[in-house]
């Protein structure tokens, strides 16, 4: 798959090394395709993301219901299927993390 592209149909400015790092970091997520899409409803995988990625990689602290709210906006913008990475990507870029992966 090529992340850049799907991520840049969200973002049109994303940044390639960015992108490259996140796909080193997360290769074995990505590489099974059940784990490389995110199940918008399934509210144990959303916890986990909120947990995993948004508050443990990002250092993102806050009331669960609120960072729960941010994940499902996120979601919204992305039609049918949700390619883990994209989410990554936008929620690292929602909350001025992108350095984190430079």
């Amino acid at each position: 798959m090529d992340h850049l592209a799907d991520i840049r149909k969200y973002s049109p400015t994303a940044k390639a090394e960015v992108v490259a790092a996140m796909e080193k970091t997360y290769r074995l997520v990505l590489s099974k395709p059940d784990s490389s899409m995110v199940s918008f409803s399934d509210p144990a995988e959303l916890a986990t993301v909120r947990e995993n990625f948004v508050k443990k990689k990002l250092g993102i602290t806050g009331d669960d219901a609120a960072l729960d709210a941010e994940i499902k906006k996120i979601g919204e913008k992305i039609p049918g299927r949700k390619n883990r990475l994209t989410v990554y990507y936008l929620l690292a870029e929602h909350h001025g993390k992108l350095a984190l992966f430079a």
